[in-house]
């Protein structure tokens, strides 16, 4: 591996790192204070007819879907943060900013993973009260933005190879005209 490889190994790598420490961190304050303020209460409105903080413990997934599965959820949510775990340490990512989307899944999955195992379930609290949407919390933000980021990644890559191999079609169609 030559020298600007190894550099940004170690750089990704600690971009990653730093992404992922720091969202378990927040993750976990935030339950925590959750935990301590909004258990008792319930629910808290924090902008009228936009965000509540409501206290849910979430055995399940979205909307309490599978409840008491947290078994198949912990099998998953491992199996995906070795996979994406192994890519972004390995030097595999093909860019910085899929480095980054990828340490926020992995932050996501480590902070609902660290409640799987100490509760059982998921403190959620998060509220979004203008939609029909299941309460979350801060990791599966991280999960949400991390995937999404991805996702708009892959296909602004798809697209340009499919631009780039289309002018290569055309540029080689328009060569043999000649």
């Amino acid at each position: 591996m030559d020298a600007n490889k190894k550099r940004k190994l170690i750089l990704d790598s600690v971009i990653g790192a730093v992404i992922i420490v720091v969202g378990i961190i927040l993750d976990q304050i935030t339950k925590f204070i959750a935990v301590k303020h909004l258990k008792e209460e319930f629910s808290v409105t924090f902008i009228d007819g936009l965000i509540d903080f409501t206290y849910v413990e979430n055995r399940g997934m979205a909307w309490g879907l599978f409840a008491d599965h947290r078994w198949v959820f912990m099998l998953v949510s491992t199996v995906a943060i070795i996979v994406v775990g192994v890519i972004l340490f390995s030097g595999k990512s093909p860019s910085k900013l899929y480095s980054v989307f990828m340490a926020c899944i992995i932050s996501g999955g480590i902070g609902n993973m660290i409640d799987r195992v100490a509760l059982g379930y998921v403190v959620d609290f998060i509220e979004a009260t203008f939609i029909d949407f299941p309460v979350f919390n801060v990791a599966d933000s991280f999960v949400t933005v991390g995937a999404f980021g991805l996702i708009i990644l892959l296909v602004i890559d798809i697209v340009r190879e499919s631009v780039a191999e289309a002018k290569k079609k055309k540029e080689n169609g328009d060569k043999s005209n000649d």
